[in-house]
């Protein structure tokens, strides 16, 4: 796979393993362009029969990602938003290269989300997990399907309905993550469980992955298209979606009108 340059994110290719870096510090924030371009990269690696491997990190010292672009969340441009996004996870869905990603710092919204949907997740000590859409009256549309499928259903109920977060060792216990390691040994601990899938063959670890997807019972392209139908048709009608996100853009409490 030739690197391309891109404006939102970085990629490196180095041996079997894609590394994409979300490259807008301090917060990384997943804006619209962003999306597009982790798309464009996922396509180029899923042509690439080489890539054995794809690693999410997040650029600077604060964190993996805040989340998504709360502008983005307007009624104006969410109708962009929600289907583009959407497209990460279907790919990521459908491919059978597997996905890692290392986190430091906040890991929140659908930062958390495309953390979440890896199938391996290395984290420092000071890492921190959370879906804080709640607060802004919004769905977590990933969220909802892969929480309760990770952790069960009533801690997600708790994570989703209260827009709490949770540390790395708790996310660990909740198996949302693998491994914790201190904040200086995250590369290190990177390039050890690389080491470890790299020794292995490229073609029976994407047979296995997908029938470890098969096994696991998760529809999640499905389910993923009926939370599109939900936010649409339901979530973004409702008054106090759209007063929690112009109370955080006005850096105000949201009045809420429970309609």
């Amino acid at each position: 796979m030739t690197d391309q340059t891109f404006q939102s994110i970085q990629t490196e290719s180095a041996a079997s393993v894609l590394t994409i870096t979300l490259n807008k510090p301090p917060l990384n924030i997943i804006d619209i362009s962003m999306i597009e371009e982790i798309c464009a990269a996922l396509r180029q690696a899923e042509a690439d029969a080489g890539i054995g491997i794809i690693l999410f990190r997040g650029a600077g010292p604060k964190g993996f990602s805040a989340g998504v672009s709360v502008q983005d969340h307007t009624p104006e441009r969410v109708g962009e938003l929600i289907p583009k996004f959407d497209d990460i996870f279907r790919l990521l869905a459908r491919t059978n290269t597997i996905t890692m990603a290392g986190v430091h710092g906040f890991c929140l919204g659908g930062g958390f989300e495309l953390a979440a949907m890896c199938d391996l997740v290395v984290a420092t000590e000071n890492a921190t997990f959370g879906q804080p859409e709640i607060k802004l009256g919004q769905l977590a549309p990933v969220g909802v399907i892969l929480l309760p499928h990770l952790v069960g259903y009533r801690k997600a109920a708790e994570l989703v309905f209260t827009g709490a977060t949770i540390g790395a060792r708790q996310a660990e216990a909740l198996g949302l993550v693998n491994q914790v390691v201190p904040n200086d040994q995250l590369q290190q601990a990177i390039q050890n469980l690389l080491g470890q899938l790299s020794a292995q063959s490229r073609a029976i670890l994407r047979h296995t992955k997908s029938f470890l997807r098969r096994a696991s019972g998760l529809e999640f392209v499905q389910l993923l298209r009926e939370s599109e139908e939900l936010f649409f048709n339901s979530v973004a009608r409702t008054a106090d979606s759209k007063e929690g996100i112009y109370a955080f853009l006005e850096k105000r409490p949201p009045r809420w009108t429970h309609a």
